[in-house]
């Protein structure tokens, strides 16, 4: 009996060492990419900056500005743009992406356009109504795609296919917090009363109107907006995952160690044992 418990632990104790080896190897990956990530984020903060200043300049230096994206309409339909992961294996990450729509959402009708594998699986299983699949993975997507994703969503938006545009990502804070975030996109965010009080800003001159380089800018303002939040995305995803590795990493240690008392309990047990044979078996003689 004795034997096969020993057995049976030192069997444990490889394969719990085995899943070590892979937790190390997947947190040192998530480690050396977490750096290019960081830089990314970085690099992209800025651009969406100078969008949102220009399309303020241009909405507020205007006493009389309108602009089909600035137009507040009846809310039929919702549209929520969801960056999650390609892989799970990064705590809760994709689960808490999932969780802010849900909660965003309420019983509303919604529909959604994904980035990302595990955002495409989850809304295919619900049947939601689903803009695009052609974003199903999160490192393919460069800069270019986000473009053609905010000229369809500003196309969806004139058109009336949704009335509301959200974008819904993981705000990069530090490499221990990552923080689910929904940003409203369309209608872009416009104070009258604000304007009106503060007036002509500058005297700049907008050809062929300054409403026709809103409307051209706007395409423009929720690629880097989609872009921004997949860059924090990206690196929350890399500081979950590293994370959720190490973590893994020290349960794997314990339980090594906890085995490997048992291993010698047991085998200290069994040569107790042994010894007790050979002496009841020589008194016996």
């Amino acid at each position: 009996m004795a034997g096969a418990s020993m057995k049976d632990i030192k069997i444990r104790i490889k394969s719990v060492e085995s899943t070590m080896q892979i937790t190390k190897a997947m947190e040192l990956v998530a480690s050396s990419k977490l750096r290019h990530a960081k830089e990314r984020v970085e690099k992209a903060r800025p651009y969406f900056t100078t969008l949102h200043a220009a399309l303020t300049d241009i909405a507020y230096s205007n006493t009389e500005f309108a602009s089909p994206f600035i137009a507040k309409r009846e809310v039929k339909k919702v549209c929520y743009v969801v960056i999650a992961g390609d892989r799970g294996l990064a705590g809760g990450y994709n689960s808490n992406i999932f969780k802010a729509v849900e909660t965003a959402a309420g019983s509303a009708a919604y529909s959604v356009l994904p980035i990302g594998k595990k955002s495409v699986e989850y809304f295919e299983r619900r049947k939601k109504d689903l803009v695009t699949k052609h974003y199903a993975n999160v490192e393919d997507v460069n800069i270019g795609d986000c473009f053609e994703m905010g000229k369809i969503l500003a196309d969806g938006f004139l058109k009336g296919d949704f009335d509301e545009l959200y974008l819904v990502y993981t705000n990069f804070v530090s490499m221990l917090s990552q923080v689910p975030a929904t940003v409203k996109m369309l209608p872009v965010n416009y104070d009258e009363e604000y304007a009106k009080q503060s007036g002509p800003k500058n005297l700049i001159q907008y050809e062929p109107s300054s409403e026709a380089v809103f409307d051209n800018i706007v395409p423009q303002y929720i690629a880097g907006m989609i872009y921004g939040g997949l860059s924090e995305s990206w690196a929350s995803e890399l500081g979950a995952r590293r994370t959720a590795m190490d973590a893994a990493s020290k349960n794997a240690g314990e339980m090594i160690s906890d085995l490997s008392l048992k291993y010698n309990r047991a085998r200290q047990a069994s040569i107790t044992q042994e010894l007790t044979e050979i002496v009841s078996g020589a008194e016996a003689l």
